[in-house]
């Protein structure tokens, strides 16, 4: 067995970064920037009125003074003229300043007067001006890679990209192994079960930006499930879920390695998810995941989502633990480094009591992953300890 962060690297280390393909901008929300966009204009492009009011020379905003109206600006329908001693221009929100204005007045401080308007007593402070560029200047970049969110799209447009490059999605092929397996809504036999773990993989893979391909559950027989790694093909990863019964995944170790599988890794000292296997196989990274639930769940977490990033181009894709208050005391750990199902409760973290890596109630109550070093010693409560939210 190795550990877990060496495994970490293993698997980062098959990952071959994907190509950049451009998508039409009302579609990248959630892609990761490929190359860095470049502004093409200033932001505003012009000195623009940040309130309702009148734009007139700093020289004329004096309390109590009579200004003549001599137009009207508005945004998208600018004041051609400009703007001279004693007068004023109406303008609003987003209209660009006239030539000559320097202040914005804003209404609450004006009083309509017949062919103008009277200054107030007291005048607000502040010009109420935004100068052009003051949000960013033609040439500023937004900067690859990065996943990009309702905020950066926004800042694209207004940058005038339509299309940006990003990281084409991963595609993911799940292959469901074993006799015992039947799909949701089926009617299983006496001896079967439910093929429960690919439905919680799938929603983990596209929230990192990836694609999932469900293939046909893949019985405990060398032909069948070389059949269905045929199937895979075409895929960047290829996740297994389960293995044969003589032992998780010697079936999966076996045919793949058949099939030339560079195999980079096969057991990790990780508890929940000791038999995790990876490596090559073709174009495609191999990753075979435990068939228990929870030891899928923690091994996707760990491993599948950290090769997602990186086939995206992200940095530093490693899982970051977070650091919380321990709620409750615990014994010392074995050797193997431990990642508890718990609750994140009152500004504590408080860990099931049952940690049976079959048990999906509990993984569905949990919102967090207590990590227990390898050989640790017992913990008391209100200790600091590492956690990753899930």
């Amino acid at each position: 067995m190795i550990p877990v962060a060496e495994a970490l690297a293993r698997v980062l280390a098959l990952a071959r970064p994907l190509p950049a393909e451009p998508v039409a901008l009302r579609a990248a929300a959630g892609r990761v920037l490929a190359e860095d966009v470049v502004a093409s204009r200033d932001q505003p492009p012009f000195a623009a009125a940040a309130m309702d009011g009148y734009a007139v020379r700093s020289a004329d905003a004096v309390p109590g003074a009579l200004l003549r109206v001599v137009g009207q600006a508005a945004a998208g329908a600018g004041w051609p003229g400009r703007v001279g001693p004693g007068e004023a221009v109406r303008i609003f929100t987003g209209a660009p300043v006239p030539e000559g204005a320097d202040r914005v007045v804003i209404q609450e401080d004006a009083t309509p007067e017949a062919g103008g308007i009277r200054l107030g007593a007291a005048l607000s402070g502040g010009g109420h001006i935004r100068p052009a560029g003051s949000d960013f200047a033609a040439g500023a970049r937004l900067a690859a890679p990065r996943r990009l969110r309702a905020a950066d799209l926004a800042l694209l447009a207004a940058m005038n990209c339509a299309a940006p490059r990003v990281a084409r999605r991963p595609e993911v092929a799940l292959v469901c192994t074993g006799d015992e397996l039947v799909l949701p809504g089926e009617d299983p036999g006496p001896e079967q079960i439910l093929a429960s773990n690919a439905f919680g993989l799938i929603p983990m893979i596209e929230a990192e930006g990836g694609t999932a391909r469900l293939l046909p559950i893949a019985p405990d027989r060398p032909e069948a499930l070389a059949s269905v790694l045929d199937l895979a093909r075409g895929a960047d990863v290829i996740v297994t879920i389960g293995g044969a019964s003589v032992g998780d995944h010697d079936l999966v170790a076996r045919v793949a390695g058949g099939r030339g599988l560079d195999l980079a890794f096969h057991k990790v000292a990780l508890r929940p998810g000791k038999p995790l296997m990876s490596g090559r196989l073709g174009e495609a990274v191999l990753l075979g995941l435990p068939g228990t639930p929870v030891s899928a769940r923690v091994c996707g977490q760990l491993f599948l989502l950290p090769l997602l990033r990186a086939l995206q181009g992200l940095p530093d894709p490693a899982p970051r633990p977070l650091a919380g208050i321990l709620g409750t005391d615990l014994g010392a750990n074995g050797p193997r480094t431990h990642y508890m199902r718990a609750r994140l409760e009152e500004g504590r973290i408080i860990p099931f009591a049952d940690q049976d890596s079959a048990c999906l109630s509990i993984l569905s109550a949990a919102d967090a992953l207590l990590i227990r070093a390898p050989d640790e010693g017992p913990r008391r409560a209100g200790d600091i300890v590492p956690y990753l939210p899930i």
